[in-house]
């Protein structure tokens, strides 16, 4: 088997990942940097998002674990203390494969023939470089409502314990093919009407924002942020690839959405 490790760049976590190298080489396992069949990740959830990123182009042959050395997360959720028994299951036990859904985000373009495509983790997020955005929604094709506000939220149910949840948006179990659309801040007056409540849509459903000015757009892929000009349209649905994360004991959603948030 193949690995990879990747760290958060401070002193603790450098050190498990020169440990977990050298555990895992002397069990006979290969450092392949550029395609690993697993890779592990020390740090935070953060770090696992960037590690998504970094191999997202191999993601139907890569296995992604966590390893978490500050608080725990919903993506790390190995502690320090537990490597040793981590590293033996990935270089003697078969893991099971979860796999959970991603979002799909195409930005199109007036001026140009083909708009660029991100997939997202955790959350796609829109706001306008100066004031509120304007934004009409259509879902499956047919008009929904026009939104003004500061900005829209479209999650994973894995990223819907992040950002989402702060706007009020509702926690999904990350194996349910969908995803959420919740409003920042928006305005209900004459003239602009939101339903005002977060969306779940399901797999076969497309949402489609379509801005109503030539505004320039702030547009996040999880951690990455990114200014887009001459917008026609911003294309949202749930992706069809996956990201599979290595499984070599029971996780507990629930449990961790308690511990995280109510004790």
């Amino acid at each position: 088997m193949k690995f990879a490790v990747t760290s958060r760049g401070d002193t603790t976590s450098n050190g498990l990942k020169q440990n977990i190298k050298s555990y895992l080489t002397e069990f006979g396992l290969t450092l392949d940097e550029q395609e690993p069949d697993i890779v592990i990740t020390v740090g935070g959830d953060g770090t696992l998002l960037q590690a998504f990123h970094d191999y997202n182009y191999r993601l139907e042959d890569t296995c992604f674990v966590g390893i978490h050395t500050g608080h725990l997360g919903f993506y790390a959720d190995w502690m320090p203390e537990e490597v040793e028994k981590l590293v033996i299951h990935i270089a003697k036990t078969p893991f099971k494969v979860v796999e959970y859904p991603l979002l799909e985000v195409i930005v199109r373009y007036h001026d140009r023939v083909r708009g660029e495509r991100y997939l997202a983790l955790n959350e796609c997020t829109v706001k306008s470089s100066e004031g509120t955005i304007v934004m009409d929604i259509e879902i499956k094709g047919e008009y929904f409502e026009t939104f003004r506000g500061d900005g829209l939220c479209l999650s994973t149910p894995s990223g819907s314990t992040a950002y989402n949840k702060a706007l009020g948006g509702a926690i999904l179990h990350p194996s349910l093919d969908s995803i959420q659309l919740a409003e920042m801040a928006s305005i209900n007056n004459r003239v602009y009407r939101t339903v005002g409540s977060p969306l779940v849509l399901p797999q076969h459903h497309t949402c489609m924002l379509r801005p109503q000015s030539d505004t320039d757009f702030i547009i996040t892929i999880d951690h990455l942020t990114m200014m887009h000009n001459n917008v026609k349209s911003i294309q949202c649905r749930v992706a069809d690839e996956k990201v599979r994360f290595a499984r070599f004991r029971p996780f507990p959603f629930w449990k961790r959405v308690r511990e995280s948030f109510v004790e």
